[in-house]
């Protein structure tokens, strides 16, 4: 390693920093590589410069500064130089350089990696004829494309570490229950002038001790499985559900991997408090599997009491929830809730009632298993999946209607933790919507007023049945995450119909039971990308885009169904349904909730998070987006898409946050303003970046979770 001398400039004191001592103001890890990615080896690096995110403020959100320590910088070079040798550049140097401005100092850290050995020649020493049959039988077997070590590849000690790992899985997975990876090492060799490596890989027979001889490994098989109960002589489970969780097989060898997801699937049982497998050596390579289980209580009720805040209106919530997490012993969820709620309306004029009240009962049954013909039984026991039945029914009283919501689905969820994927399928999704009282000041304002022809308000406050169909897919894995939504709904509905001939109403729907049914498509789709800088420090960026189009026997989107901008985890310069629809501009607040709506919806959004201290994290964000309708409604001029013009509706806005993030949830503090507006009447409210006004461009949002 080539050390070069430290450049000091003499500068003024400091009352903050003693003479001679200066403040870390910058560290760079660069190379003289282009092809060498050197920023990855910045976390090898001890002393790291202050974040500059919040330095302008005092305690407590500003840190003490780092002051340069010398013999932390030597250090730092000797462990950026290990970890080039680990990696295969065997001959990589390291620089530092540093220069000064009063009392700051910036350090440079120069990676010179040369050129990486290569593996050349691969050798199996295998000492055990027992494994060394299985491997050659797994060769070939065409499994040969899973060997990790290969003539070519970078010298690393992480290729070494991985083919060590890849033959301990596949030998635990076979029966070797004692076997470990360190009964593996390497020997490796390399000609002078030359930069390849040749290795050989050496297994070692097995040894219970030092003091005892070497013997082949012994393969071990499931004798028995016994299932025992830590709470009391009988497990409150069917016999089939404990089979079914057991990934391990009587009279097969034993498996590390199945024994895993054993534990997993024990795990995901509601009625199971916890599991304990231990396994005891009956005979000469058999083994008796003894799982301990541990129940939960069957039945609970709980009571949450909640307060609401809409559009400042207060108000009060409660809910009783029953559930039996054993309802058929065989760990089904058996839940009922029972929810009121009260908020005080104020500013309405001409209603008799100044209230809103809400009364729901929903009742869910959830089987931890697939619950469907046609399915064998070995794909049943693969998948980690659940079948959930639920009904409910919600009463809405409101000054202005009364609202009832029948609500019934079938859905299926299943997930496959290896790659990261989690799916859903609602087979069937059934809303029914009905609105036994409409008030008249409501009707007459509204409704039925001839210069106020709202056609979207209008079909929100009808009766209108809702049968769906709907898919879903994640993604993550920590890094990046995505989220895949298609639903379609009426369509089952309008084959009936037509072929039933149904009646048809007033406005040309057909009906189903003397009821319009809602007949429209829709995709969503959100990607998540996260830049992880170091552990303190993180950008995440994120797109979603949101299309739903009403066709047959619907013109607009039922309420629910359409989107809406602005808000907490959307364009955070505005408040909820503040946003569009394009460069659409709310006039009346009794109904912009309805008009500011949309059927396309775009988010953009950048947000750098940090670590500030205890349970406090910062964050500073840009967000872009809006929405728009498809079809031309002249109760939202300005709100069609259009390619040549939606570019300029993008709203855009930024602001700061704060989170205190208790690891089980977070809460989160968002402030954001206006950038780019374009529902604007002047030049400054639609350059509010240049012309800013608190008043008017200021947005304050309360969440719990982060925006995405």
């Amino acid at each position: 390693m080539l050390a070069l001398p430290l450049v000091l400039v003499s500068c003024s004191t400091s009352k903050l920093v003693p003479e001679g001592e200066y403040i870390l103001n910058k560290v760079e890890v660069v190379s003289d590589s282009a092809d060498y990615e050197a920023g990855a080896l910045k976390q090898y690096v001890r002393q790291k410069e202050k974040p500059k995110l919040f330095s302008l403020f005092k305690n407590p959100f500003s840190r003490k500064p780092v002051v340069y320590d010398s013999l932390q910088a030597r250090l730092s070079c000797q462990d950026l130089l290990t970890a080039m040798q680990n990696q295969g550049f065997m001959h990589a140097g390291v620089s530092l350089y540093t220069s000064t401005n009063k009392k700051k100092l910036d350090a440079t850290y120069v990676l010179h990696p040369g050129e990486p050995f290569r593996i050349g020649k691969v050798d199996y020493n295998i000492e055990d004829e027992g494994i060394l049959h299985l491997l050659e039988s797994k060769l070939a077997d065409k499994q040969s494309d899973k060997q990790t070590l290969k003539p070519g590849m970078r010298f690393s000690v992480d290729a070494l570490d991985n083919e060590r790992k890849r033959i301990t899985s596949l030998l635990t997975d076979h029966g070797y229950f004692r076997f470990n990876k360190d009964f593996i090492y390497y020997s490796a060799d390399t000609i002078a002038g030359r930069s390849d490596v040749a290795v050989t890989l050496h297994l070692m027979k097995y040894r219970a001790s030092s003091s005892m001889p070497e013997t082949e490994h012994p393969r071990y098989t499931i004798r028995h499985i016994n299932y025992l109960s830590n709470d009391s002589d009988r497990i409150h489970l069917r016999n089939q559900v404990l089979l079914n969780a057991t990934a391990m097989k009587e009279g097969k060898p034993y498996s590390a991997s199945a024994l895993q997801r054993t534990y997993n699937n024990f795990g995901r049982l509601q009625a199971v408090k916890y599991t304990n497998i231990r396994f005891s050596e009956v005979a000469d390579s058999l083994l008796d599997c003894n799982i301990q289980v541990s129940t939960n209580k069957p039945s609970t009720i709980s009571f949450q009491p909640e307060g609401t805040n809409t559009a400042g209106d207060l108000g009060a919530a409660a809910s009783l929830t029953y559930t039996n997490r054993n309802l058929f012993r065989g760990s089904e969820q058996f839940s009922v809730e029972l929810r009121g709620a009260f908020e005080a309306i104020t500013g309405l004029e001409g209603y008799q009632d100044q209230n809103y009240t809400e009364y729901s009962v929903e009742s869910k049954l959830v089987f931890p298993r697939f619950v469907a013909p046609f399915l064998s039984k070995s794909f049943r026991r693969r998948q980690t999946a659940n079948s959930e039945l639920s009904v409910s029914w919600d009463l809405q009283n409101r000054p202005e209607f009364h609202r009832r919501v029948f609500s019934t689905a079938w859905r299926y969820r299943w997930t496959e933790p290896r790659h990261h994927l989690a799916w859903r399928f609602d087979l069937l999704d059934l809303n029914y919507v009905y609105m036994p009282w409409i008030s008249e000041t409501f009707k007459r304002d509204f409704l039925d007023n001839a210069d106020n022809r709202n056609a979207i308000l209008r079909y929100n406050y009808e009766d209108l049945f809702i049968m769906k169909m709907g898919f879903g897919l994640t993604y993550s894995d920590g890094v990046d995450a995505f989220r895949l939504n298609v639903e379609s709904s009426g369509n089952l509905l309008g084959a009936f119909s037509k072929a039933m001939h149904l009646k048809v109403n007033s406005e040309g729907q057909r009906t189903f039971i003397n009821i319009a049914y809602a007949q429209y498509a829709k995709f969503d789709f959100d990607y998540t990308h996260l830049l992880q800088f170091d552990r303190r420090n993180a950008l995440a960026l994120h797109a979603g885009i949101g299309v739903a189009y009403p066709y047959g026997n619907s013109k607009v989107l039922p309420f629910e169904k359409r989107y809406f901008s602005g808000g907490a985890n959307s364009v955070r310069g505005w408040g909820v349904r503040e946003l569009g629809p394009g460069k659409y501009k709310g006039r009346d607040g009794r109904i912009d909730f309805i008009n500011q709506t949309g059927d396309l919806k775009l988010d953009l959004n950048a947000e750098y998070r940090t670590s500030l201290f205890w349970k406090f994290e910062g964050a500073l964000f840009v967000d872009a987006g809006n929405i728009w309708t498809l079809r031309d409604y002249k109760e939202q001029p300005g709100g069609q898409f259009k390619l040549d013009e939606f570019y300029k509706q993008i709203a855009a806005a930024y602001g700061l946050g704060i989170r205190l993030n208790f690891d089980y949830f977070i809460l989160r503090f968002d402030m954001g303003m206006k950038a780019i507006n374009p529902a604007y009447e002047s030049g400054d409210e639609h350059w509010a970046i240049i012309h800013p006004k608190l008043s008017r461009d200021f947005a304050f949002h309360f969440a719990v979770g982060l925006p995405f």
